[in-house]
């Protein structure tokens, strides 16, 4: 959520920014509107202060007229206090009602990018900042996609996964289990190494949790929810329970940097992309991720996104799988980043990169939908700023494996960094 004071104070860099935003995520209400709304808010909190020094005008006369001993004055006084009580509980139900309706209002205003981010229309104007393709292989046979590969191997098996779930599901069988859970394995153990805390999160979870991060009210239809009278819904990333685990405290400044991960599960409706990278592993409903989550101070958050995310390259290079960094322009930007990169891996079948995780900095966007704060040395309370990356999808990651990987008679020899987690060396 943006700050209220911005768009009071300079309304016209709101407009800007916004403008080179993808129109998707464009506010359903004009900034006029929302705008309008505040002011109305503002001069209903500024009525209701007088109300409240009327109620107590009133409670004091109550006291005189008792020690005067004026019973008609203490009953005029009394009648007098009660209806200035009335009149204030009746304007503060009428504010909340105010309140919460501004507050709707705001959540549907995207975070506004930074002014190092390249202004562009669409993915079209995204800018590779660096290629790591020094292990590009030279294959001397056509290679196979991922899903041909992993079939024909017996690893992957997604005519079963359309029998249990329908489309766009997979399942791993024998060593391709195995695979997955050693990429998870490698994936986890490089990052608490480098300082993140592990945890173990809920992956059904509260509205609220999914307004904390960004996800409601925008993208609900993009979301598995249950059918309850209050309804739970599925994470679409480890994103929202990492984030939200703060939320509502107050940090000590000391404790910043605050650095998780997590692997989950992830669930993603995924509407209006069928027919886009729906073959095989690129783009489930459900797949898993492992992501990685940062708590910091404001000044510190941009060092901190090139931290993050050398954090999500470290494990390409140490599957030595060739890749590049993509930063994002304003038109691709996410609803909730004010900077983010891509990174992309090299697939062979297809000879194109495909996305494997984004790393974004959100600023204090999430921090204040969620009033997570900290306290700063000189007692201040301060927004943190929260970023995210995955570290990585782990699907995308095996099946990057797998084509990469893959020999002409078919095996797939297993990365170095793997051997230890799977005990083969090859896959046949």
């Amino acid at each position: 959520m943006i700050d209220i004071k911005l768009l009071r104070t300079d309304p016209d860099k709101v407009r800007g920014a916004l403008a080179s935003r993808d129109k998707k995520f464009h506010p359903t209400f004009s900034l006029d509107e929302i705008i309008a709304k505040d002011g109305e808010y503002r001069a209903a909190l500024a009525e209701i202060e007088n109300l409240r020094s009327r109620r107590n005008e009133m409670s004091a006369n109550i006291q005189k007229a008792k020690i005067s001993g004026d019973q008609e004055a203490f009953k005029q006084a009394m009648s007098a206090a009660n209806a200035a009580k009335e009149a204030v509980k009746s304007r503060e139900e009428s504010i909340s009602a105010m309140e919460k309706g501004l507050r709707d209002m705001l959540l549907t205003i995207p975070n506004l990018p930074d002014r190092s981010v390249p202004v562009g229309k669409d993915s079209t104007e995204n800018i590779v900042v660096a290629e790591h393709i020094e292990d590009k292989r030279d294959f001397s046979f056509k290679p196979a996609d991922h899903q041909s590969v992993g079939e024909k191997l017996g690893i992957l098996d997604f005519e079963r996964a359309v029998k249990l779930s329908g489309a766009r599901f997979a399942l791993y069988r024998g060593l391709g289990a195995r695979l997955e859970r050693s990429i998870t394995q490698l994936m986890l153990n490089t990052h608490t190494a480098a300082g993140y805390q592990e945890m173990g999160t809920p992956q059904l979870v509260t509205a609220e949790t999914m307004t904390g991060t960004g996800q409601l009210p925008k993208f609900e239809c993009d979301l598995y929810k249950t059918r309850d009278e209050v309804p739970m819904y599925l994470i679409p990333t480890a994103e929202v329970t990492l984030t939200n685990t703060l939320r509502g405290e107050t940090l000590q400044e000391k404790d910043l940097p605050v650095k998780l991960t997590a692997y989950t599960q992830c669930f993603r409706q995924e509407a209006g992309t069928y027919g886009r990278d729906t073959r095989g592993l690129i783009r489930n409903h459900q797949f898993g991720k492992v992501e990685l989550m940062w708590f910091t101070r404001p000044e510190d958050s941009m060092e901190a996104l090139e931290k993050l995310r050398s954090d999500a390259e470290k494990i390409l290079k140490l599957l030595k799988l060739p890749y590049r960094v993509i930063q994002l322009c304003t038109g691709d930007l996410g609803f909730g980043s004010v900077k983010s990169y891509d990174l992309e891996v090299w697939m062979p079948s297809s000879a194109s990169f495909c996305e494997i995780s984004t790393c974004s900095n959100c600023w204090d966007f999430q921090a204040r939908r969620m009033n997570t704060r900290y306290r700063a040395v000189s007692k201040k309370l301060e927004f943190v700023h929260t970023l995210n990356g995955s570290g990585l999808a782990t699907g995308r990651t095996l099946a990057a494996v797998l084509e990469n990987y893959q020999n002409e008679d078919g095996s797939v020899t297993v990365p170095e960094a793997l051997r230890p987690y799977m005990g083969v060396d090859k896959i046949g």
